[in-house]
């Protein structure tokens, strides 16, 4: 047993340095600041929203887009909301004085084989491409952007000829248990879309973050556009790997000029959210369910079982893991602005995510995969 637990041990600390070593660098946050001028000229964009049940948060958003340096003109998408949010979007439009500048779209329902949110953004584009866009961007209802944002991200997509830039946006980190839990999550993305391998065109790997996406009308054409996709519940990544696929130059940064304005005050809002999607990242295997599980025990639990064991080396390698651990996952808490000591958190962190993937499992097989706002998007075959 001791044996076994030694092999760990060693195991457990060759996969932190590893990660810290040769991941892409996944971990080394390079901040993108909205610093752009007025692009001149200035390019035609289209911002498409997909909106259901967004009153609450909707008309933020909208202002913080008709204040953009760079001129939008915004379509939205009412996904059969019955909280009034077609009404609040167009207020805000009119209280800053550009009512021309939004139309909102009343969804037609959902075709079989669609979910929700793509059904919504592709009906949103085929009314955009009418401009004939030079940029059509993506972006969600809860999303407040920094007047320079969209400019910034125009200005890398042109420096670097790319057709997908995406911005992982500041997400809402307020309440206990979005502390505990949302620098974990953008850690983990960022774990598995290392952002230096995703615009490597040499490498496989592609990802983007829904809530500010920017891409080139040709080049999700290119992709078989929003019907390639139609189906996916995490729709920004697959957008990613099909632009990719299809010859595309893809790119992912982190920026605090973007933000979300949807809080989660509980941890049961917030397992919800992780459980939506976790098992549809797993491709729904059984094997990678167990392999994901027993992946997250070695690499995130085991340095703590080791610290109790009671035997000096093998508490000094469970030490060893925890420290590179901790390293590696400072930086995100500093960005969120979170006391250093929430860097040593994360192993329970990740116990809380293992739970909600094995939720995500259990929620696809009663047939109530992906929820979401009423709707169930992710469902076994024989529901």
């Amino acid at each position: 047993m001791h044996l076994f637990a030694l092999i760990g041990g060693l195991i457990c600390l060759a996969i932190w340095i590893y990660l810290l070593a040769a991941h892409g660098g996944f971990w080394r946050l390079t901040i993108h600041n909205a610093s752009q001028p007025p692009l001149s000229p200035s390019p035609t964009i289209a911002a498409v929203i997909p909106a259901r049940e967004e009153a609450e948060v909707i008309g933020s958003a909208i202002q913080s887009l008709l204040e953009q340096t760079c001129p939008l003109h915004i379509f939205v998408v009412d996904d059969h909301s019955s909280d009034g949010t077609a009404g609040v979007a167009r207020e805000a439009a009119r209280r800053y004085g550009r009512p021309v500048a939004l139309e909102v779209i009343d969804g037609t329902p959902l075709p079989e084989g669609w979910t929700g949110k793509l059904w919504a953004v592709e009906q949103g584009i085929q009314r955009a491409m009418q401009l004939n866009p030079q940029f059509l961007l993506l972006t969600d209802a809860d999303i407040d952007h920094s007047p320079a944002n969209i400019a910034n991200l125009v200005a890398i997509a042109e420096a670097g000829r790319y057709d997908l830039t995406s911005f992982m946006v500041r997400l809402h980190c307020e309440s206990l248990a979005e502390r505990f839990l949302i620098p974990p999550f953008v850690f983990f993305f960022f774990l598995l879309y290392p952002p230096a391998w995703i615009r490597d065109p040499r490498r496989t790997t592609a990802g983007a973050a829904g809530g500010c996406m920017l891409v080139r009308p040709e080049a999700l054409a290119r992709a078989g556009g929003i019907p390639a996709i139609r189906s996916e519940i995490i729709d920004d990544c697959a957008l990613a790997q099909a632009v990719k696929q299809s010859g595309g130059k893809v790119w992912l940064g982190l920026t605090p000029d973007a933000s979300s304005t949807r809080s989660y005050g509980t941890s049961a809002e917030l397992e919800r959210m992780i459980a939506r999607t976790a098992f549809n990242q797993l491709r729904h295997s059984v094997w990678l369910l167990l392999g994901a599980l027993l992946g997250l025990m070695i690499t995130y639990l085991l340095p703590l079982a080791l610290l109790a064991g009671g035997d000096p080396n093998l508490a000094l390698a469970g030490v060893a893991s925890w420290l590179l651990m901790t390293a590696a996952f400072f930086p995100m808490v500093r960005f969120y602005g979170l006391n250093p000591a929430w860097a040593l958190t994360l192993p329970f962190s990740a116990c809380f995510y293992m739970i909600a993937t094995v939720h995500s499992a259990i929620k696809f097989w009663s047939g109530r995969g992906g929820e979401w706002k009423g709707r169930s998007q992710d469902i076994a075959a024989d529901h």
